[in-house]
């Protein structure tokens, strides 16, 4: 059950395969274990997926990629999850990185105000930059590890529910 709802929502093989971002990693995207979904690639590609998700950095997809590439597991699944962060979702979740990391660091109260200008985001990274990026760190391993145990507790779970509607 779980593994048809992941399949339902992940992308083409060959769409990503042919997607000019991920062409770097030439033939080893044909490696069939990339492509193939059971619960250890999947609660491994939620983990590197979400982790990257919460990192704020250009390229997540193929940061994504690249991590799953070695470790082995869906590559689909695992680039599609760093499209949580989207641009409807980076300002909410980057915002709430940046609270967990003032909290972390003592920085209550530190007001600043955005300016669209690269002047502000050179000046923001001395002020709000470490406490946005410990974070984003400590946001993204929260995230990797709830969502590499929660798939694990669910596909179990799925496999039981199947098991038991079988004896019936």
């Amino acid at each position: 059950m779980a593994k048809k709802i992941i399949q339902r929502f992940l992308p083409d093989h060959e769409k990503i395969k042919n997607n000019k971002s991920l062409k770097i990693f030439g033939s080893l995207l044909h490696d069939a274990n990339l492509w193939h979904l059971n619960r250890r690639s999947a609660r491994g590609a939620f983990a590197i997926g979400l982790f990257f998700a919460f990192i704020p950095v250009p390229f997540q997809m193929i940061l994504a990629a690249a991590f799953a590439i070695p470790l082995r597991v869906n590559l689909p699944l695992s680039v599609a999850l760093v499209w949580i962060t989207n641009p409807l979702t980076m300002p909410p979740i980057f915002y709430g990185s940046y609270l967990v990391g003032a909290t972390i660091l003592g920085q209550h109260g530190q007001a600043f105000s955005f300016e669209p200008t690269i002047q502000w985001l050179i000046n923001s990274l001395s002020t709000i930059g470490p406490a946005f990026m410990l974070g984003s760190l400590v946001c993204a391993t929260v995230a990797a590890i709830i969502g590499y145990f929660g798939i694990d507790i669910l596909w179990r779970l799925s496999v039981v529910k199947a098991w038991k509607n079988r004896h019936k």
